[in-house]
């Protein structure tokens, strides 16, 4: 990548994917354009269960190694409950794209905002700020059903292998502690969870071991450990004494959606998923085909994921503007929901996809740089 141009591989994908596609990209270029600094090339890749039912095949050819070539991944959705494989699973090209392109670490901020529906009734949970940091290659997610690696037994029985392997969880937790430092230094607690279920499988008393050698690298970061299951519990019991939890893939494919519910929906859950040469960013929701065309869908998940996107260049990069421009985004949103201008309609607001987009951009021009 030049260090001050970018190319963005958009796959805007199925259903509301493609309203907040366009709302990401509009509200970056707003942010883009107010810093300065820096820009942004858009590469768009067809792909999805809509492409799969014209062409009979889940991305157009050469899209993923155009998505390759690129300096990030914007997705939006993918998925239709009408569009399915001969064996029933759903159209997964995104799953594919994170193992072709080992994008191990899964980032899924939850974080609550004023006038944000909270839906526990402790005044405390207005300070909810977590990351779910998931494990997005390996364990039981290793045998996702676009892998084919399940070993199908006739008709009588079908076995999934979760996989831990010591390289990749030795990258992750090192993210983890690496980003628990990072929001640290912003402000955070400095802390790291390890989620596992230790007490009960080898794989997780090996991932809670290369936990404990990892964070000794990292002594200024607080480390602690909690089973999974103690952890879905403390989510409700007391979310906001958690920073950053590292865990395998399927918890965290579980607890991120919990700790989505937790401050407001998945509306507002954003994602990224990084791994050592390319990241990809998309909401964390799904293609919600039964609101789409309609102008109802919450598109600030996709818009905290294009910021997250853009403190992910800046990172690789070495250049400051794409992270001020996240941070530009990220304020613009706070300052929205404190002041009552943003009211999607997913929290019974008046705001469709468009108005939440306008009043954003706005916003984004509005807000004080820091």
């Amino acid at each position: 990548m030049a260090d001050d141009k970018f190319c963005i591989a958009v796959i805007k994908g199925d259903g509301i994917g493609v309203d907040v596609s366009n709302a990401a990209i509009a509200v970056t270029d707003a942010a883009r354009r107010r810093i300065g600094g820096f820009d942004l090339d858009y590469d768009e890749l067809l792909a999805g269960a809509g492409y799969y039912r014209e062409t009979g095949q889940d991305i157009a050819p050469g899209a993923e190694e155009a998505a390759g070539a690129a300096d990030a991944i914007l997705l939006g959705a993918i998925g239709l409950p009408d569009v399915r494989h001969p064996n029933g699973t759903e159209i997964s090209p995104h799953l594919r794209l994170r193992e072709m392109f080992q994008l191990y670490a899964g980032v899924r901020p939850i974080k609550a905002y004023p006038n944000a529906p909270q839906r526990l009734a402790d005044p405390r949970a207005a300070g909810i700020d977590l990351v779910v940091l998931r494990e997005s290659t390996e364990g039981l997610f290793y045998s996702a059903a676009v892998h084919d690696r399940s070993e199908i037994i006739g008709d009588d029985e079908v076995r999934d292998t979760l996989r831990i392997t010591r390289a990749t969880t030795e990258k992750l937790h090192d993210f983890a502690f690496r980003l628990a430092a990072k929001r640290k230094a912003r402000g955070g607690r400095g802390r790291v969870t390890c989620v596992d279920k230790a007490n009960v499988f080898h794989s997780m008393a090996f991932f809670r071991r290369i936990f404990d050698e990892r964070a000794a690298n990292f002594p200024n970061i607080e480390k602690s450990y909690n089973y999974v299951d103690a952890q879905a519990l403390d989510l409700v019991r007391k979310p906001w004494e958690f920073d950053v939890l590292v865990m395998e893939n399927m918890f965290g494919d579980i607890l991120s959606d919990l700790g989505g519910g937790l401050v407001g929906g998945m509306g507002m859950a954003s994602c990224a998923e990084i791994g050592d040469e390319h990241g990809l960013f998309q909401p964390a929701h799904g293609s919600a085909p039964d609101i789409m065309g309609q102008d109802k869908a919450n598109p600030l998940a996709a818009i905290l994921s294009a910021a997250l996107m853009l403190d992910y260049l800046a990172d690789r990069s070495g250049t400051q503007a794409p992270a001020d421009a996240a941070k530009l985004i990220e304020d613009a949103v706070t300052a929205g929901f404190d002041a009552k201008r943003l009211r999607p309609m997913e929290f019974g607001g008046d705001q469709g996809t468009a108005a939440v987009t306008a009043e954003l951009v706005t916003l984004v021009g509005e807000t004080p740089l820091s």
